[in-house]
Formats: C-alpha cells, sequence, structure tokens
C-alpha cells in the first residue's frame, strides 16, 4: 500500500507549459493506471489522441475539453470521459490555475 500528500510529489514541467505531478503510476507499482494532479496556468491547452482512456476529475478553475466537436466548459466537481484514440485537450479559460486529476 502507498500513502502519499501531493504536495510531496515534484511537479514536473510540461511542454504546455503545465505542472504536473504523477501521484500514482508504474513507479508506485500500478502497471494498468495513473493518478496525476495537473495545474494548467491561464491561457494554457493542449491537443492530443493515445492509446488510453481518461478519467478526469476537475479540482478548481474554469476550462474546457477540446474535441473535434469544439469545446465542453469546465467547472470543479465536473468528470470526464475520453476514449481511447480520441482526439482531445483541455483549455485554461480562466484568470486562475486549472486543476484536475
Amino acid at each position: 500500500m502507498l500513502v502519499r500528500h501531493s504536495k510531496d510529489v515534484t511537479p514536473i514541467r510540461t511542454k504546455t507549459p503545465s505542472d504536473k505531478r504523477v501521484l500514482i503510476g508504474p513507479k508506485e507499482g500500478a502497471p494498468n493506471f495513473a493518478m496525476r494532479i495537473i495545474d494548467m496556468p491561464p491561457g494554457t491547452s493542449t491537443y492530443h489522441t493515445h492509446d488510453w482512456e481518461h478519467e478526469v476529475f476537475i479540482l478548481s478553475g474554469h476550462g474546457s475539453l477540446v474535441s473535434e466537436n469544439g469545446e465542453t466548459p469546465l467547472n470543479p466537481d465536473d468528470a470526464v470521459y475520453v476514449a481511447p484514440l480520441e482526439r482531445h485537450g483541455f483549455a485554461n479559460r480562466g484568470e486562475d490555475v486549472f486543476r484536475f486529476i
């Protein structure tokens, strides 16, 4: 078992640039799961695809889920599912950090 506080995990700066904290993943012995906290500064966005699904929970800030069909607003306590190989991204549309798991 593992218990850790998110602030004890050093953030990794991504190309977005956002800060990513990998709380649980392969290094922690989880071969099929990753739990990450992403902090996106205002005005940043991503758009990509990959072989695995996303389950995302919005913690704070205001952003959008970006898809081939446009954008869907996201707010705290929203949950998102993105299927494998579905082109998608996230965009911070607010004035504060957009934080999600």
